[in-house]
């Protein structure tokens, strides 16, 4: 299975998407789209939208979605078999308004002209 993880640094629904991917134990590409404008775009081009966390898997392109989804996704298509384990983090939660603040002190904006 190839998966790609369009995924923040810190965000908490990307950390919801990261928990999943080590509940079980999945390789994965962690594509950060805050840090790198072409990964963002690469993103937007291929969910046909600007919002985040996005999940690749083997060509199917999961947007805007939180760990649970993208687990609840893998199960249904028989990708991953459901465990009683549990994720290192919360996988259907968004940050708190700190976190955002901090982000959005962080970053620059990404413009495309």
């Amino acid at each position: 299975m190839k998966i790609k993880a369009y995924l923040k640094p810190t965000c908490g629904w990307s950390m919801g998407v990261r928990a999943i991917m080590s509940k079980y134990d999945l390789p994965y590409e962690d594509i950060d789209i805050i840090n790198n404008p072409d990964n963002y775009a690469e993103m937007v081009a291929k969910s046909g939208q600007p919002l985040s966390p996005c999940v690749e898997i083997d060509g199917v392109m999961l947007a805007d979605v939180s760990g649970e989804e993208v687990e609840t996704y893998m199960i249904s298509n028989k990708l991953v078999e459901a465990t009683d384990s549990q994720a290192d983090a919360p996988t259907n939660q968004g940050c708190s308004d700190e976190e955002h603040e901090k982000m959005r002190s962080a970053s620059k904006p990404i413009r495309f002209f």
